[in-house]
């Protein structure tokens, strides 16, 4: 979690925190998202009422004082100021407005609903736009190849076995990143993740993931391995279980040596590219392909049948017959 003292926040606040870490079972990050989020909600609400200056609404405020009599007397008009806040003056998107409101939601939800602590939920007719769903930017066919035959260097071994779990399982980095060698079963052609929420899947490997894990295991570093470091699947040249950053900085050298830097792709791409790669040359379902991501609503998988069907379109309208019309 983000260095921030949690004794500055709000007692119904830190409450919700471990409500959600130990109930809920919601992951690490999942909570540092809802402790942003709502910090910077409560110091919004604070400062308007006392009428300080946008500027000062990221600052570290003292917010222990909050109680219930100051959180019940939030309103729905208090929610919609802070997102509109949220996008003229932080310039943020409608998808991030959503993650906001559903942290203040779920908050009050909490401590109204569940809890009783407040009479009322001011969140309770709340609505957000729903915003434009953007198809997700991948690479092609012809540039994943390209990015595993630029991988060189000390680490070549290591950093193929990664892009090519990346590429053909379309793990996500926090997932690739807390693999374990107790994960995989070369034999069954099977690794086990652990995704959001904690929650396990079991994914299939191709032969391709296991001739890289194949060829990674007979060079990963085995002495001078401490703790659980020594169980880690991927290591990075401190002897450690490879960071999150290690990864991204080495996923960003080989999109730039392909040209591909500064086009908005990222790692999370290649979790895309894998899934989009899956839906048109393999002929798998949507559901599957569901179950394979992780994903917990099939909703956020089916945008990759909206790439299908936008490529359909394109196809369609480069017809030669496309602009042909019925003579008089």
């Amino acid at each position: 979690m983000e260095n921030f003292d949690r004794r500055l926040l709000p007692q119904r606040v830190n409450e919700y925190l471990n409500y959600l870490s130990n109930v809920k079972d919601s992951s690490p990050l999942t909570v540092e998202g809802y402790v942003r989020d709502l910090r910077l909600f409560l110091t919004f609400v604070v400062s308007q009422r006392e009428r300080r200056s946008p500027a000062d609404y990221n600052k570290d405020y003292d917010l222990s004082y909050i109680d219930d009599k100051f959180l019940s007397s939030v309103t729905i008009s208090d929610v919609y100021a802070f997102l509109s806040y949220c996008g003229s003056d932080r310039s943020n998107s409608v998808i991030t407005r959503k993650r906001k409101s559903s942290s203040i939601r779920g908050f009050f939800k909490y401590i109204s609903d569940n809890m009783g602590y407040i009479s009322s939920n001011p969140t309770a007719q709340l609505q957000v736009a729903a915003g434009k769903k953007k198809l997700p930017k991948y690479l092609t066919l012809d540039q994943s190849l390209e990015l595993l035959n630029a991988v060189e260097g000390d680490n070549s071994t290591r950093d193929y076995c990664i892009l090519t779990l990346f590429l053909n399982c379309g793990l996500r980095l926090a997932e690739l990143c807390s693999l374990n060698l107790s994960d995989i079963d070369l034999q069954q052609k099977t690794m086990v993740v652990i995704g959001k929420g904690n929650k396990q899947r079991m994914l299939y490997l191709n032969d391709s993931c296991v001739n890289a894990i194949l060829a990674y295991l007979k060079v990963r570093p085995v002495n001078d391995l401490k703790g659980s470091d020594r169980n880690a699947l991927f290591i990075s040249r401190l002897n450690k279980r490879i960071g999150r950053q290690a990864v991204q900085l080495m996923v960003y050298h080989y999109l730039e040596k392909i040209g591909l830097d500064g086009q908005h792709y990222s790692v999370h791409k290649l979790r895309h590219t894998a899934a989009t790669l899956m839906y048109q040359h393999g002929d798998v379902d949507v559901l599957v392909l569901k179950d394979m991501l992780g994903h917990e609503n099939l909703s956020t998988t089916e945008i990759y049948t909206h790439v299908e069907n936008k490529q359909l379109r394109e196809a369609v309208s480069k017809n030669p017959l496309n602009k042909v019309t019925k003579k008089d």
